[in-house]
């Protein structure tokens, strides 16, 4: 077995090697049952184990039963709860001094409250003022919070003709009492409403005005919750005395009051905040109002906000809390917080980019056999349990909660569950003292994510990341189960045990719990690990500092936000102003980028690809597209024609030398920091730092792609189509510019080897056929056009060599695979784009055969090769030698059965289930896996839709030619289509010829026929009254086809053994049943399979073998046999005592000979090949005949050898049988 090393991380929190440095409780110590070989005293470290891959389990006394009775299992004391709670804590911190001492620290988390005024600090003096909190970490891992004052939010509206300084006042006055006439919450109540009215010069970023700043007003309010009242006065009509009633159009004012402080004080998220000596105040322990070690005050002018760059990209080491709960369950019902306890939960606190948690532990409801490196707490009641949870969360203190799916079921079932147990003390998780962990139903619209329904749970002061929302935004695949993700990610799978199976291990004994205690532990586990894997928060991190949102907002807000931000910044620095634009979703679309029609082939030859580098933002700064360069007719009218452009859309702005644009500049400024991080990343030799510089160049890289998207969405915040619609128009000329330049240069004409072809045109990109026969001439000749190109067209556009395909398959607009190389060595590497592999409603059968077909095709240049392989694939599919496994189709139960308008498969199958066993039946939410089986002449696909394990019990046979015509044909037509002349020789020939037996329907006439038992070898319907499974033909060759069965019934459990060997080393267990039940896992149907094949096999039984032991004894019987011939033989043999006893052999030795011959036959012929000797039976002085099956044969490293005696006494038995 390959020994796991020390640096690779363990897949569980139970590898004794990973989990060496946690000291495990005296108590629990002196409690656990003692290992196997394991003295008294000795330590858990040098206890004997039995490992499976890199899971240790313990080797407990055989027989032991764990109970709380009285196998040495019990509750957990106060003592050690109170023992535990001290190694939970974070590490004591000395309170900085503020009038010596510049107090730093990183921000993680940010909100608001209303709190009383503090005097000193700027803002109204009475009545609740709004307060920011930023929470956040020392760089020595101390937690923060910092109360910043003085900060009110404020809106802009454009001055009223003729309006002085002196009108200031009148304004706020009549402002504040009509903001006051339309309050309606107790909350929203203040001493003033309106604080401050002030005249300044702005400009409106919407349109180019000839640069000339007007004025505005300035409202700033007490409340964040005042603006939208104060806008609504003003949008509706508002007269303040002067000039008579008049709408006002609104600026800045649908902002969020967290980001308005953000963007005012140069706050990104995630940045490390500087307190000045002098400038802030420690609050001391009796004045705290949150758990956090310190606490400061500060005023929102005095604090500085330091860039994320050079030094200050470092990150603080963050507590991160992975979690995971289990449930009770009732039979066909999916757990319910109003109905089912909350039996466990497992919690893991690691410390952010390091590898070892610092603490693991599982909180059971009953008693728990212990678990090697982890806390095992077990508690009498369930309250006590829950309870102890929010103690373990608000004493380990950490930043962020993790886990998988925690935001849509693990926080609220706790919640709900806690409440329905009148449990008052538990929904109390963050940070603040007396405000409560509080949820609510959210709806999610995005255009890049789909629409969804969340759940929006604030714990004040630590970030849910929840790893499926994180990994379902950034990646496609076929399944997102925990299983399935880490599968892919992590090459790990774990056990999955159905939610109705949890119930029965938490009745059990110790040991069952135990065993759910690692399940729930390793749920636990997984997400931190997959989150270290995918540098998943680092990513996070960066794109928060660079977009200047709060971390916790990327994963519950779309995209827009992110450009919103940046574009408020920037605004800021130049003193433009934002209007409050009203939606309309009904407006116009504009047409997007062209795709120039494929020359559909393969071609067998290089294919060079040019690439416009970042072609969007490359196309907005050259042309200086922006909202403040915008032109109208009126206002051109006043320009030259040469301090302009027209695009071709018709659209008009002005020239970067008139004015640049807001846009321009932060595209600009995004994409040289990507240069600077890249460079930086490439003279980086720590890992963790390279790995915080990758992802800030992605997030840079992202940032300034969505900038032409966020003008372009018309339901967005500042929507501007003339933007949009020109970015693309000119991304159309240029493709069209591109292939006219390239085809027009380089041909036989001009001196080249063959004329240049462009096959496909694509948004950005174009692939060239220069008729080359070498890859290296091929990106030679590339980056030569590539620079040409580039000649044409207005900076910062550029034209580069991306790479050359060879060969290259174009099967259709934006369809095409290719071996991608970038420079002459190598052998390149397989990319597709377009060609549908890991599609969830499609059978895995599909992704393989299209996979393996690309990589004949492309790799191995061995177009026959894949026609061979997929006639093999579709023989063996109409043959039944396919896996069922392959051949599962799975899809969510997202609704209601009756919510859904059309009979769908997977919906209909649920029904019939429900009427089989309701209680095994998929519930809402589930995914359902099914198989296509035969059915009646034009039966619908929803009607033969039926449970793959229904399917294998019950032996129904596939419609493999549903699975051929519509899952495989279409995929194999687009990818094979344009290299075959035809593609008949794929689905027709010799590899189609089968014999169809027709399926039983469940109507009509075939709902009274009884199905026969078959004839093992023949297949003949056997008689209803015989209990042989061979029919009277194939009787005669019965020892024949026993040995075929025994070699068979060899294979199948060689086989079932290793599956089932797989399922456990999964599990992380050797003694336990497997009962995972992972749809998304092959091996979940294949050991069903294996099951099924097995139990088949051995219907050659005791009878069968009976019968080869009768023709054994039938000579034993003649030899013995008492007749007058023996008796004559006799006589003479006294007669001629030499002649015949010495000379001639007796009636019994000549029986015996024959026998003799009869199992040399049998072995030579039929057994011995197959791993079967029947030895004869004077090897055992005549007392009985001894089989000897070699079941392990084919074993590469050891055989062993069974025994078995056949004997006609006694029916065979397990061990052995004597004649």
């Amino acid at each position: 077995m390959k020994k796991r090393s020390r640096e690779s991380p363990p897949p569980f929190a139970v590898d004794d090697a990973y989990l060496e440095d946690v000291e495990m409780d005296p108590e629990l110590e002196r409690k656990r049952p003692k290992k196997f070989g394991e003295r008294t005293g000795s330590s858990a470290s040098t206890a004997s184990s039995l490992t499976q891959g890199s899971f240790t389990v313990p080797m407990e006394v055989p027989g032991a039963s764990l109970s709380a009775a009285g196998d040495g299992v019990d509750f957990t004391s106060q003592d050690t709860i109170l023992k535990y709670k001290r190694k939970w804590r974070r590490a004591p911190t000395e309170q900085p001094d503020p009038s010596n001492d510049t107090f730093v620290f990183q921000q993680m988390e940010c909100d608001s409250y209303m709190g009383k005024p503090v005097a000193g600090m700027p803002g109204a003096p009475e009545g609740p003022v709004p307060v920011m909190r930023l929470y956040g970490l020392t760089e020595s891992g101390a937690s923060v919070v910092a109360h910043v004052h003085g900060f009110h939010p404020y809106l802009f509206i454009p001055a009223p003709p003729g309006f002085s300084p002196d009108d200031c006042a009148t304004f706020r006055v009549a402002l504040n009492s009509k903001v006051q006439s339309q309050i309606r919450g107790q909350s929203q109540i203040a001493p003033v409403y309106v604080l401050e009215v002030e005249i300044v010069q702005r400009e409106s970023i919407y349109g180019y005005h000839g640069g000339r700043k007007a004025p505005f007003l300035l409202i700033r309010v007490a409340h964040h919750s005042h603006i939208g009242i104060a806008r609504r006065v003003l949008e509706n009509g508002f007269d303040y005395g002067v000039g008579g009633e008049r709408a006002y159009s609104t600026y800045e004012s649908n902002i969020s009051y967290e980001l308005r402080f953000m963007i005012d004080t140069s706050i990104v998220g995630c940045n490390w905040i500087e307190l000045p000596a002098g400038m802030y105040s420690v609050r001391e322990a009796s004045e705290k109002t949150s758990l956090c070690q310190i606490e400061v005050d500060v005023a929102w002018d005095l604090l500085t906000s330091h860039a994320p760059e050079d030094d200050w990209l470092k990150v603080a080491p963050f507590r991160v809390l992975s979690f995971d709960i289990e449930c009770m369950g009732r039979k066909g019902v999916f757990p319910e917080p109003e109905h089912d306890a909350v039996i466990q939960i497992a919690s893991v606190i690691s410390v952010n980019g390091r590898e070892k948690p610092l603490i693991r532990n599982v909180m059971t409801l009953d008693t728990c056999a212990p678990i090697a490196g982890a806390q095992v707490m077990s508690f009498r009641t369930e309250r006590e349990l829950l309870e102890a949870w929010r103690e373990f969360v608000v004493e380990t203190d950490p930043d962020i909660l993790t886990g998988y799916n925690i935001v849509n079921f693990d926080l609220p079932y706790l919640l709900e569950r806690a409440a329905a147990l009148g449990l008052e003390s538990f929904p109390w998780l963050g940070r603040v003292r007396g405000e409560r962990t509080t949820m609510k139903t959210t709806t999610f619209s995005s255009k890049a994510y789909g629409t969804r329904e969340n759940k929006d749970i604030r714990i004040h002061g630590r970030v849910q990341f929840d790893m499926l929302v994180c990994i379902r935004r950034d990646y496609n695949l076929r399944s997102y189960s925990l299983n399935a993700v880490s599968s892919h990610f992590l090459g790990e799978q774990k056990e999955d045990v159905h939610y109705s199976a949890i119930s029965e291990l938490q009745r059990g004994s110790a040991e069952n719990r135990h065993r759910l205690a690692v399940y729930c532990l390793k749920d636990a586990i997984l997400p931190y690990r997959l989150l270290l894997k995918l540098l998943s928060l680092v990513n996070y991190i960066e794109m928060a500092r660079v977009t200047g949102v709060p971390l916790s907002w990327l994963l519950t807000r779309g995209q827009q936000i992110k450009v919103v931000s940046q574009l408020y910044r920037k605004a800021l620095t130049m003193d433009y102003l934002i209007p409050a634009m009203r939606v309309d979703p009904s407006a116009e679309m504009y047409e997007g980028a062209t795709v120039l029609d494929p020359i559909r082939g393969f071609y067998n030859e290089p294919i060079t690809t040019l690439d416009f580098s970042s072609l969007y933002p490359s196309i907005m700064m050259a042309h200086n597209l922006c909202y403040s360069t915008l032109l109208s007719k009126s206002n051109a009218a006043k320009l030259s024609p040469d301090e302009y452009i027209k695009t071709p859309t018709d659209a008009l702005f002005v020239k970067a030398s008139v004015r640049k644009g807001v846009l321009p500049i932060i595209l600009r400024e995004l994409l040289d920091a990507r240069k600077r991080a890249k460079k930086a990343m490439k003279a980086e030799t720590d890992p963790f730092r390279k790995g915080v510089l990758n992802g800030r160049q992605l997030a840079l890289k992202v940032s300034a792609n969505s900038v032409y998207g966020f003008t372009g969405a018309t339901v967005g915040k500042l929507p501007c189509l003339e933007i949009s619609s020109s970015v693309t128009a000119f991304g159309r000329r240029m493709i069209d510019e591109t292939k006219s330049l390239v085809e027009a240069k380089y041909n036989k004409a001009n001196g080249y080897a063959s004329d240049a072809v462009v096959v496909y045109g694509d948004t950005d990109s174009v692939m060239v056929k220069f008729g080359l026969p070498g890859i290296a001439e091929s990106i030679e000749l590339g980056e030569e056009a590539a620079a040409y190109v580039t000649e044409h067209f207005v900076s910062p556009i550029a034209l580069e060599f991306e790479y050359v395909g060879d060969p290259f398959l174009l099967l259709a607009k934006k369809r095409y695979a290719a071996v991608k190389h970038t420079s002459a060595d190598g052998e390149g590497k397989m990319y597709a784009r377009g060609i549908e592999t890991v599609r969830r409603d499609s059978a895995r059968i599909v992704g393989d055969v299209v996979g393996v077909v690309l990589k004949r095709i492309l790799l191995e240049r061995n177009v026959d090769g894949a026609v061979k392989y997929v006639q093999d694939k579709i023989g063996r599919l109409l043959r039944n030698e396919i896996d069922i496994s392959q051949l599962v189709i799975s899809k969510s139960l997202s609704k209601s059965e009756d919510e859904y308008d059309n009979k769908m498969p997977h919906v209909e199958l649920v029904k019939r289930m429900r009427k089989r066993d309701a209680g095994s039946a998929p519930v809402m939410g589930d995914r359902v896996p099914y198989v296509i089986v035969k059915g009646a002449t034009n039966a619908k696909t929803y009607e033969k839709a039926e449970d793959p394990l229904y399917v294998l019990e019950h032996s129904i046979p596939i419609d493999t030619e549903y699975y051929i015509e519509n899952q495989l044909k279409k995929p194999l037509l687009r990818v094979m289509g344009p290299i075959l002349p035809s593609t008949d020789i794929l689905f027709h020939g010799e590899h189609t010829r089968t014999i169809k037996v027709s399926a039983p329907s469940t109507g009509g006439l075939m709902a009274f026929t009884v199905r026969s038992e078959r004839c093992i070898e023949c297949k003949a319907a056997l008689p209803a009254s015989t209990t042989r499974p061979v029919c009277a033909h194939c009787a005669a060759n019965t020892a024949a086809i026993y040995g075929a069965q025994l070699a068979r019934m060899r294979e199948l459990e060689l086989h079932f053994s290793r599956l089932w060997s797989q399922c456990q080393s999964c599990m992380g267990s050797l003694h336990d049943e497997v009962i995972c039940s992972n749809s998304d896992c092959a091996q979940y149907y294949m050991r069903a399979k294996a099951k099924k094949d097995l139990a088949a096999a051995a219907k050659m039984n005791e009878a069968e073998f009976a019968d080869i032991v009768n023709t054994i004894n039938m000579y034993f019987a003649q030899a013995e046999e008492l007749s007058l011939a023996l008796v004559a033989e006799g006589c003479c043999s006294f007669l001629t005592l030499f002649t015949l006893n010495c000379c001639m052999p007796t009636r019994y030795e000549r029986r015996m000979n024959e026998l003799q011959e009869y199992l040399d036959d049998i072995n030579g012929n039929q057994f011995r090949s197959r791993g079967i000797f029947w030895s004869h039976p004077r090897s055992a002085a005549y007392r009985h005949v001894v089989v000897t099956v070699d079941s392990l044969r084919d074993a590469p490293s050891s055989t062993r050898t069974s025994r078995r005696r056949a004997g006609d006494d006694e029916g065979l038995s397990s061990d052995e049988t004597r004649a």
